[in-house]
């Protein structure tokens, strides 16, 4: 005997006829898998933020600023592109987008995984404090910027000051690195970070090998005041 597991049901929502604050409050008094598939965002901002609960959101088209924002459980999908602050000060859950995302993505994020097919723009990771950010295109300037904690893998290139005032935060890049900040050196790839590298790509779903990439980190000397260091802070 076979058990049919029925399918979980799907809202649907237009917001071409609903408002932003309307489905966001759907999206709050929701239980755990439950599932939504938005359409007609046209770029709107404040999609889909603050939410706690262990539910599935598909948004079809483009979004604009702080998509998912403070997101806590579950998983959300932009098929398209992004606009500034994505998953801001995420805690934990998945956050997807298949196009381009803006600057600041991720920025503050306490935990989770953060995931851009495309490229992004300037600050990627800005003052991340754990989360996870995979990239499958280029970042731009200023990225992992005061990165206290988590792990910035780019699967293209990296503009300037990549890594400044960096603390503990790890980061992969497999492209060219135009520049790194203050404080943000190449470190050695050991085998666990091979290890750890192929686990993130893996659960973001990308192709490349983990050997293709190198790493950077903080070389620690930032940590406390020398006034030989002035200039750097």
């Amino acid at each position: 005997m076979t058990l049919i597991v029925p399918a979980t049901p799907v809202t649907a929502v237009n917001l071409a006829h609903s408002s932003v604050r309307e489905l966001n409050q759907l999206l709050h008094d929701a239980s755990d898998g439950a599932a939504f598939a938005v359409t007609s965002p046209a770029g709107s901002h404040n999609i889909a933020v603050g939410i706690t609960a262990g539910i599935d959101v598909s948004v079809e088209g483009n979004v604009g600023y702080y998509f998912a924002g403070m997101h806590q459980k579950g998983t959300a999908t932009v098929h398209g592109s992004a606009g500034v602050g994505l998953a801001e000060n995420i805690m934990s859950g998945v956050v997807h987008v298949t196009g381009d995302a803006s600057q600041a993505v991720g920025a503050t994020g306490h935990g989770g995984l953060v995931i851009v097919d495309g490229n992004t723009g300037a600050r990627c990771g800005i003052s991340m404090k754990g989360v996870d950010i995979v990239v499958g295109g280029s970042i731009g300037h200023a990225s992992a910027f005061m990165a206290q904690a988590g792990r910035l893998v780019v699967c293209g290139d990296a503009g300037e000051a990549l890594g400044d005032s960096i603390y503990e935060a790890r980061i992969y890049v497999r492209g060219a690195v135009a520049s790194l900040g203050a404080d943000c050196v190449e470190k050695e790839m050991r085998p666990e970070h091979l290890t750890e590298l192929a686990e993130l790509l893996a659960g973001a779903g990308r192709p490349e090998r983990p050997e293709d990439f190198r790493r950077y980190g903080s070389a620690r000397s930032l940590y406390h005041f020398k006034v030989d260091n002035a200039g750097a802070y």
